[in-house]
């Protein structure tokens, strides 16, 4: 029997688990984190048909993934600084294909999807080599198959490229508000139900709206430093949204603390490298890429999805290996330069006409 080791249990790893179990391959996660419910999970996802959902239906989990997904969240608003609606799409116009689910949720039924003791929980990596891993317990496992699904800084990826992400000369500061149709109604109503894009001139505020009455918030600024991002405040960052309407500012204004700084890094458009033996990688750590294609957690599911597929039809590892690497290559390849082409359209000194005129060809 193949012995299959996957570093990160985030919605890549554990889909790849899931997937594997149900075509009856077994498959040990190690995660650093201590649970699934150890640190906030991040925000909405919308799934897509041939990605998201796709790999869910492969999991057998579309039951549960319609128990949880929001409809409503396919609505989009864009708006330019003055708070003025430049574009609007209801979910029934959006086509109900995309429905949004929070991260936190769609990671809780892929984790119940799972046998106890597939997931080691708390369990840090130190050290990766073809064939092993070494745990900070001194623990080694031994595996024929070491599979990086460990995010944009991967311990794995060193055994099969030189890459390392690189900083996109944009920074989030991330913010979130809480029940808002009691305390922020006006918030809530700005935003809607889904996702709403405030964009000007290298400046944007990204709202989406979460399960349990939250809205989380993404203070978008441009700047060469990623580290500057750490030094802005609530105050120094009203003061760069300054030239923003009051009803978006307040957004920031009103919102919780913490406030996150996420600078936005990414692998150069088109990474691959050579076949490795028994080592490979998905999602992030084999392509991370801005947010502007809304790609990230879907192709990291499709990967694990196409990954276990390849191991349950073939014979040997190695085979696999290699008819998984040549469609992921392409695939990822031209979803990274759709990432890094929207990043530049949606802060172009003209912002929010490029994303506006996009959306208007698509509907």
């Amino acid at each position: 029997m193949t012995r299959i080791a996957i570093v990160g249990g985030g919605l890549g790893g554990l889909t790849l688990a899931r997937v594997l179990h149900t075509r009856g391959i077994a498959a040990t996660v190690c995660e650093l984190d201590a649970s699934p419910t150890a640190r906030d999970q991040g925000g909405t996802l919308d799934l897509h048909e041939e990605s998201g959902q796709r790999a869910l239906a492969e999991a057998g989990l579309t039951g549960q993934f319609r128990a949880i997904a929001r409809e409503e969240g396919e609505a989009l608003r864009i708006l330019d600084r003055h708070g003025v609606v430049r574009f609007e799409e209801t979910a029934d116009a959006a086509g109900g294909t995309r429905p949004e689910v929070d991260r936190g949720a769609l990671k809780r039924i892929l984790v119940e999807s799972l046998p106890d003791g597939v997931v080691r929980w708390g369990t840090k990596v130190t050290t990766v080599d073809a064939g092993r891993l070494t745990l900070a317990t001194g623990e080694v496992v031994e595996a024929d198959l070491v599979v990086g699904a460990d995010g944009a800084w991967s311990k794995v990826r060193p055994l099969l490229s030189d890459a390392v992400p690189v900083y996109s000369g944009l920074s989030f500061v991330e913010a979130h508000l809480s029940d808002v149709d009691t305390r922020h109604p006006a918030s809530a109503a700005l935003v809607g139900p889904g996702s709403m894009f405030a964009l000007a001139g290298g400046l944007g505020l990204i709202a989406q709206r979460n399960g349990g009455g939250r809205i989380r918030v993404y203070a978008a600024v441009r700047n060469d430093d990623p580290a500057a991002v750490t030094e802005l405040d609530r105050e120094r960052l009203l003061d760069v949204f300054a030239g923003f309407a009051p009803e978006l500012r307040a957004l920031l204004e009103d919102s919780d603390d913490p406030l996150i700084p996420r600078p936005i890094h990414a692998l150069p458009v088109g990474h691959r490298w050579a076949r490795v033996p028994g080592v490979t990688l998905l999602g992030d750590a084999a392509h991370v890429m801005s947010p502007f294609a809304g790609e990230g957690a879907n192709l990291a599911m499709l990967d694990a999805t196409e990954l276990a597929l390849a191991l349950a039809a073939h014979d040997d590892v190695e085979s696999a290996l290699s008819a998984y690497e040549a469609a992921l290559f392409p695939r990822a390849e031209e979803a990274a330069r759709d990432s890094a082409d929207n990043l530049e359209a949606c802060f172009r000194p003209d912002a929010p006409a490029a994303m506006v005129d996009q959306m208007l060809a698509h509907s």
